[in-house]
């Protein structure tokens, strides 16, 4: 394009010096690897391929490579030796009474070859279609910043938790009473009263939040209300040790106000 105009020829009187500009679209990457090319150019059969074809269009690059002043490699010529030679064993005349199989096909060898160099040449590409990694496949790494320490407190296993429940439920059956009477246990009024107590923030054990003197009812919405708030991440629970006794406390991140937690 040339100022917005498609240039189809060139002027008359537009020098060009000479080797200003040489593009080369196909590279080989041996004599095996050309003639395969030029095989496939044809749509030719390896089995059944014409020599003298392919002999002249070989020297024909041949040729370009040593008009362009490349250095022309031997295995090149060792190649045009070969097809030279197949192609005159070809023209020589065979005896009627010699069987047509006596010498063998001249193009035998040179078939095997390229059968066996294609075989890997396509082994070459399918083992280059695969993922490679820093090619296709990145690896991603992740580092922690400078100054950075992360607190995992012990994990609380369920079953000790549990077990504190049994022992504070058996020593609620102590206060057991037979008064009969009407009582209304809320557990939105038990989750209050539970962050009312550890609203100043610091540890409490976990059979200090029970009541026992209500027996199994209270120790039970207390319970629940205990696993409310743990779930609404409200509240965590400490455990330095195994089979160390479980402390009870506000997260750090979150402090809502009792009367808040009533209203919700």
């Amino acid at each position: 394009m040339v100022q917005g105009a498609p240039l189809l020829k060139l002027p008359l009187d537009l020098y060009i010096p000479p080797d200003a500009l040489e593009v080369f679209l196909d590279a080989f990457e041996g004599p095996l690897d050309l003639l395969l090319y030029l095989i496939k150019r044809q749509n030719l059969d390896i089995l059944d391929i014409s020599i003298a074809d392919i002999t002249a269009q070989y020297m024909e690059y041949v040729d370009l490579m040593t008009e362009l002043r490349l250095e022309l490699a031997a295995e090149y010529l060792v190649m045009a030796a070969m097809l030279a030679e197949i192609k005159s064993r070809m023209l020589l005349p065979r005896s009627a009474d010699a069987g047509e199989d006596e010498e063998g096909d001249p193009r035998a060898e040179l078939i095997r070859r390229l059968q066996e160099y294609e075989r890997f040449k396509q082994a070459a590409q399918d083992l280059d279609a695969l993922p490679r990694l820093e090619r296709d496949v990145f690896t991603v790494h992740a580092e922690i910043p400078p100054g950075h320490s992360q607190r995992v407190p012990p994990e609380v296993d369920l079953r000790e938790l549990l077990l504190a429940l049994r022992g504070v439920l058996s020593r609620a059956d102590l206060f057991t009473s037979h008064r009969v009477e009407k009582e209304s246990l809320s557990l939105r009024e038990r989750m209050s009263r539970v962050m009312e107590r550890l609203h100043g923030g610091g540890f409490l054990c976990f059979t200090e939040l029970f009541e026992l003197d209500e027996g199994r009812p209270g120790v039970v919405v207390t319970f629940l209300a205990l696993l409310e708030l743990i779930k609404s991440s409200i509240l965590e629970l400490v455990q330095t040790e195994p089979y160390a006794p479980i402390h009870v406390r506000l997260r750090e991140s979150t402090h809502p106000e009792p009367d808040d937690l009533a209203l919700a």
